[in-house]
């Protein structure tokens, strides 16, 4: 296919999204279907196009002054791809697969893509119903972390050490020019290309064996400060496919006892086969069976217990850009609700003296240092961990981490901005002996 041949299929991809309201991933595997003859490389592009018109849809809409699919790409050619008119008119010529020639309105709002007079919410790419919200975290630097959020996410992988040395899973991924993460000493960062697709990772020979899992180095960073202790008891409360339990698993050395449960068991799915590869051996799978209570030998003997918290993604918008608009404020108080609910449960595993460490990927006050709060006024035995004595857990890097996040009484902020990871909220608390 042609790049003009590939905006007319990203356009097309949109319009299917604009009319049935669905995850742009499930737009984008029926268009592949209905058009076999479109290669992996085509895709890939179609998919890279849609992603990041979902990126800049606000900002695009406002320079275009439409939010019809057509004018979304256009806008956002200019906005993130930096393509001037010209280039963007040779692409929508009129030609056989390609857009029809731009408008005289078209080429003028190209020529001048201009934000200077647009609202904080379209600046920053985000639902103006969220900017009070994020407001309330971000201070005056909301729009910039808006921005943030509205580039392309790297691909980050987590060195499994049950199953490979550092140095030498480096040198097998040579060929990907790895870099090291910035506070992980477990991540590596692979650039993506310039159309935003990501290498075959999965095929790699030290995937396969075990040796390294994709996985946001922020989340790995939350693994970390939640510092699990080889030969201790650990319970993963919401495990879903495994990401932390398989990196618990390593830190533990495969020491102890780790517990993973989920309150629905397909998410578990597939973390049976992921504990196999990556040679984990220290994990007891607790499936949920109807009403039956498959934890209830566990209450009070846990010295650490993991929520990593269903929310509103709001801190991968990054790598889910359709998700920012999809979100509504009922899902925020669904969430809220679940979240509240959760830790209740969750306190009645941690022993006395354990710790209770809650996770979001989220960035937004009512799901994380709000319910940290409303924990601590619940159950008093409970204090928070104070964020420079958690990051401790990191060792050398532990300092700088505390100085690039956003830092409360209740815990870490991360955000793409500040510490180019995914955005997340780290609170650890310890109970009282």
């Amino acid at each position: 296919m042609t790049p003009a041949a590939r905006l007319s299929a990203a356009i097309e991809v949109l319009a299917d999204l604009n009319a049935r309201r669905r995850p742009a991933g499930d737009a984008l595997k029926d268009w592949g279907l209905s058009h076999r003859f479109a290669g992996s490389g085509d895709r890939a592009a179609i998919a890279g196009l849609v992603y990041d018109t979902l990126r800049r849809r606000a900002s695009a809409a406002h320079v275009m002054g439409s939010e019809e699919p057509r004018a979304l790409v256009l806008g956002m050619l200019a906005l993130m791809r930096g393509l001037d008119m010209e280039a963007i008119a040779m692409l929508a010529d009129g030609g056989r697969f390609a857009p029809s020639p731009l408008s005289e309105d078209e080429r003028a709002r190209l020529a001048d893509p201009d934000l200077s007079t647009a609202p904080p919410f379209v600046r920053g790419d985000y639902p103006q119903w969220l900017h009070a919200s994020l407001r309330h975290v971000f201070g005056e630097e909301v729009v910039a972390e808006g921005e943030a959020l509205a580039t392309r996410a790297p691909l980050d992988l987590r060195i499994n050490t049950l199953k490979g040395e550092p140095e030498a899973v480096r040198a097998a991924l040579a060929h990907l020019h790895p870099e090291p993460g910035r506070f992980s000493p477990l991540a590596l960062r692979i650039r993506l290309d310039s159309e935003g697709k990501a290498p075959p990772v999965s095929a790699e020979p030290a995937f396969i064996r075990g040796e390294v899992e994709v996985q946001d180095e922020g989340s790995q960073l939350a693994a970390i400060l939640a510092r699990p202790v080889p030969g201790s008891q650990v319970l993963d409360l919401c495990a879903g496919a495994g990401g932390k339990t398989l990196e618990f698993a390593a830190l533990m050395d495969n020491k102890g006892q780790l517990y993973a449960h989920d309150s629905d068991i397909r998410r578990l799915k597939p973390m049976h086969e992921r504990l196999a590869r990556a040679g984990v051996r220290n994990v007891q799978v607790r499936s949920p069976r109807g009403a039956e209570d498959v934890l209830h030998d566990l209450e009070g003997r846990m010295d650490l217990v993991l929520v990593d918290a269903p929310c509103t993604g709001t801190g991968t918008w990054r790598r889910n850009p359709d998700a920012k608009w999809r979100v509504r404020p009922g899902a925020l108080a669904q969430r809220t609700a679940e979240q509240a609910k959760i830790l209740d449960e969750a306190v009645r595993y941690v022993r006395p003296g354990g710790r209770l460490a809650y996770v979001t990927c989220s960035l937004l006050d009512e799901e994380n240092g709000a319910q940290v709060r409303a924990l601590i006024a619940k159950h008093p035995d409970f204090s928070p961990v104070p964020p420079a004595e958690t990051v401790l857990a990191l060792g050398a890097t532990g300092p700088a981490l505390a100085a690039a996040a956003l830092t409360s009484r209740e815990g870490l902020t991360l955000s793409p901005r500040r510490t180019g990871t995914d955005g997340f909220f780290i609170s650890v608390l310890r109970r009282a002996p």
